[in-house]
């Protein structure tokens, strides 16, 4: 089996992005670091490591719903030893893997799961499949702000998609907005809020597709429901 199918199958994320893990150089086999495509494993032979954690291919499908609190990073592991995702699930005996990111200033809805497939749907482009935020922005931001939000910000790596956008407060020194996006770039809201002259002072994600976080608290996680499951697979 090549390399970055076992991966994918193991619930790393699409075959394209496990070819961007081993190319990072974060794959070991049997000690020995593997930054090349091409490569066949034996998962009965093979000991495979994705950032020094042993993976393998897991026959249960797990689901879970986290409200993500700040300060955590979205990741598997962390050089630095600051407290992970993965760190809050303790109890969970099957190796998961958070669906995107959030990034450490952000808390909110975060899906962490061991389903390739699922992760690819998710987090791929090609299905546009919106994400809500609630975000906390500096100052009163005007009508002509809010448009360019709305239509496209200019960024470094192009203009953004356009994105639906609802004023659910505005005070002298700051304005809440709901944000829709279906884009995944890198802290692209707090980019967008900060092309716009409003930096943001808080931000969390509430939705994915039409998930919500319904009463789970900042730092609590459960198993998501069947319908969830069948919700996120037939988008």
């Amino acid at each position: 089996m090549r390399l970055q199918k076992f991966m994918a199958k193991s619930g790393l994320g699409s075959r394209r992005a496990c070819e961007e893990i081993i190319k990072q150089g974060r794959v070991e086999v049997n000690g020995k670091i593997i930054n090349k495509m091409g490569m066949s494993v034996n998962p009965e032979k093979d000991r495979i490591k994705v950032d020094g954690e042993l993976i393998q291919i897991s026959t249960e499908k797990i689901y879970i719903l986290m409200n993500k609190p700040t300060g955590v990073i979205t990741t598997v592991n962390d050089p630095f030893n600051r407290p992970t995702v993965i760190d809050m699930l303790k109890s969970v005996k099957e190796r998961v893997f958070p669906v995107g990111r959030l990034d450490k200033d952000t808390e909110g809805l975060l899906i962490l799961t061991n389903d390739g497939s699922l992760t690819y749907k998710i987090t791929h482009p090609k299905y546009e499949i919106q994400k809500t935020y609630v975000a906390h922005l500096s100052g009163r931001v005007n009508k002509d702000k809010l448009m360019i939000l709305q239509n496209g910000v200019k960024l470094e790596d192009g203009i953004t998609a356009p994105a639906n956008i609802k004023v659910l407060l505005v005070k002298n020194d700051y304005t809440i907005l709901q944000i829709k996006i279906h884009e995944g770039r890198n802290r692209q809201i707090r980019r967008m809020c900060k092309a716009i002259g409003h930096p943001l002072l808080y931000l969390k994600r509430t939705r994915i597709g039409n998930i919500d976080l319904q009463d789970l608290n900042v730092g609590e996680w459960r198993y998501m429901t069947k319908q969830e499951i069948n919700y996120l697979k037939n988008l």
